[in-house]
């Protein structure tokens, strides 16, 4: 979705309790946002057209919606409706998640209880806020997990997503990953490349990793990795202008492996340089240091 600076930028933050409004709320503000924490939606359409009569500066809004005013949600998505149909209004939904056994360690820090389960114990709550707001993400635009961010990097992220649209730049994101270890629950496009013959199997690759040029001329000298890449380059390099012209931020794409070692670790470093002339491309490796020896 491209920004119109003439439009009046609105983004409602919501999300499960423990997964980093707080921080969100922090991040809008040092983008110069006006931010608002739990405004019944029911007002804010009123609000906003009270912004407008009385030609206010204030161009970005961020609103702050949780289940402090559950009561409230239903009114929600009427009010959802109606912006959406103001041609001077440009919202969007930004939905915090992460993993229950993050948000039951996070209560358990802050000696919090959860909203939901004032008298019991705070995984039941948070199944509980789960349903509530089930219907809630299937609508947001932008979906951050924060399970495995600092609060520091999920204010990057934010800043990074959310800064001026003019000033944005599309960005690709390449991070390789082992399929023991469980799929990047943030990425947008995974391959897999367990099929490729495995470094792995040779005893003085085993130690490496695809970051090595000994594993990198290993898995890229068989002529299937050769053929995979033509055709995998030749999808992206197809698919990445629409991405971008589609509105979205950033694209990552996800490359595994059995371990997130060998393959994936060389595919996405060579991904990453392939298209680095044209995009502003980042690659990680998320789990080359978990090798474990056996």
């Amino acid at each position: 979705m491209n920004n119109d600076t003439s439009k009046i930028q609105v983004v409602i933050i919501t999300g499960m309790s423990g997964a980093g409004k707080t921080v969100a709320v922090q991040s809008f503000e040092d983008l110069g946002y006006f931010c608002v924490d739990n405004l019944p939606p029911a007002l804010i359409p009123k609000f906003l057209e009270l912004m407008r009569e009385n030609q206010s500066k204030i161009s970005k809004v961020a609103l702050v919606m949780d289940l402090r005013g559950r009561e409230f949600f239903d009114s929600l998505f009427d009010a959802l409706d109606q912006l959406s149909k103001e041609e001077w209004i440009q919202e969007q939904v930004l939905f915090l998640d992460a993993d229950d056994d993050v948000l039951v360690s996070r209560y358990k820090e802050t000696r919090r209880s959860h909203p939901l389960a004032s008298e019991g114990l705070p995984l039941e709550g948070i199944h509980r806020e789960r349903e509530i707001l089930d219907e809630l993400k299937g609508r947001a635009q932008q979906i951050i997990y924060t399970s495995n961010l600092k609060p520091r990097e999920l204010r990057e992220k934010i800043i990074h997503t959310f800064k001026e649209k003019s000033q944005q730049v599309f960005s690709v994101h390449v991070v390789s990953f082992g399929f023991k270890h469980g799929l990047p629950i943030d990425s947008d496009l995974v391959f897999d490349v367990r099929f490729l013959p495995n470094p792995h199997y040779v005893e003085s690759l085993r130690p490496l990793t695809g970051q090595n040029h000994e594993v990198s001329s290993y898995v890229f000298k068989w002529s299937e990795t050769q053929t995979f890449m033509e055709k995998l380059i030749d999808l992206l390099t197809y698919m990445l202008p629409h991405y971008k012209r589609e509105g979205k931020s950033q694209l990552v794409i996800a490359i595994g492996c059995t371990g997130g070692q060998h393959r994936s670790v060389a595919i996405a470093e060579h991904l990453g340089k392939v298209f680095s002339g044209d995009y502003v491309t980042h690659v990680s490796h998320r789990d080359i240091a978990k090798r474990k020896e056996k």
